[in-house]
């Protein structure tokens, strides 16, 4: 499917919401509690990112939103269930980039990754970053490739799943270095960053939010950020590509879904809040702390960039071969 077929498709989605009766647009949503499903287990940046939203969303809308982690398979577990449930609003999915991943990856999905889903608000971006554990002789990119060219297979990275942008950002470095490296996934990247802290795993991909406190404490060492820009949130830690791996570009997002035929004005309501709640310093400053930087944006945008990003790997995996093991 092209991207522009899919971007129209994702805007049908939306305009199919339109046909939701006028009584349910006036039944004063919410009324009840709402799920948001996070695909990984607790500690991850995606769990992290969904706990600072459901507070926030928790007191905007007067109800109470549940973070419910459903781990599984790169968040398939999650997307099926949010792509299944009944498309009145109380279960979202906060997504990850890997959702974006995962039909290149998977030939059979459970769900359409476009026509399944309504696109309702992007709520932050944060770079993946390249660290290893303080035991591993590695101070930067080139010792991390001289290592791995020495021994083949000896290096194990850990990830938050098949599909993760943990797993992808791996990959993808392996591929353009033309090293191999071997992958752990785990059930979402706070368990992959526990077997790293405990020196079980020697390097890894995670995103800023889960790594930030621990490269800060020193747990850690950071030698790269994975995006073709150098983060403001650490200056002076260079790019993968810049350290010698030419065109490497990999980030991570996080966003709000949940399943096609979500009525208009639920999503225009959830989109609103989101959206005014990103704006605010303190929550801000809390995903700066994480390593995340606030979005936001309409349902329309996160369409295209979700759209955007399904093409975008499906090239990167058909040219480098990524396999989901």
């Amino acid at each position: 499917m092209k991207r522009t077929t899919r971007h129209v498709t994702f805007m049908l989605a939306l305009s199919l919401a339109c046909t939701a009766s006028a009584g349910f647009a006036q039944s004063g949503y919410p009324s009840k509690p709402i799920r948001l499903l996070v695909g990984f287990a607790p500690g991850g940046g995606t769990d992290l990112t969904a706990r600072v939203l459901a507070q926030k969303l928790d007191e905007t809308l007067r109800q109470r939103v549940i973070v419910d982690n459903r781990p599984g398979a790169g968040q398939i577990v999650a997307s099926e269930l949010a792509a299944k449930a009944t498309a009145d609003g109380y279960t979202l999915l906060m997504a990850a980039a890997g959702f974006a991943v995962n039909p290149a990856l998977y030939q059979k999905l459970p769900f359409d990754s476009v026509r399944d889903f309504a696109t309702i608000a992007m709520v932050a971006r944060t770079p993946n970053v390249l660290v290893v554990s303080p035991a591993l002789p590695a101070r930067s990119v080139k010792d991390v490739i001289a290592l791995a060219r020495a021994k083949p297979g000896y290096l194990a990275y850990g990830s938050g799943g098949i599909g993760a942008p943990s797993h992808v950002s791996g990959a993808l470095f392996a591929a353009l270095a033309k090293v191999e490296l071997t992958h752990v996934p785990y059930k979402g990247s706070g368990p992959a960053m526990i077997d790293l802290l405990s020196g079980q795993l020697l390097l890894s991909f995670p995103d800023l939010t889960v790594a930030m406190s621990h490269i800060k404490s020193g747990k850690i060492i950071a030698l790269a950020v994975t995006t073709r820009e150098r983060s403001e949130l650490m200056a002076s830690t260079p790019t993968i590509a810049e350290s010698g791996l030419t065109g490497y570009d990999a980030s991570s997002w996080f966003g709000v879904i949940g399943p096609a035929r979500i009525p208009r004005p639920v999503i225009a309501q959830l989109n609103e809040s989101i959206n005014r709640i990103l704006k605010s310093q303190d929550v801000r400053d809390m995903l700066a702390t994480q390593g995340a930087s606030a979005v936001g944006g309409s349902a329309e945008d996160f369409a295209a960039t979700i759209s955007t990003e399904i093409d975008k790997w499906k090239k990167l995996v058909a040219s480098t071969g990524i396999k989901t093991e």
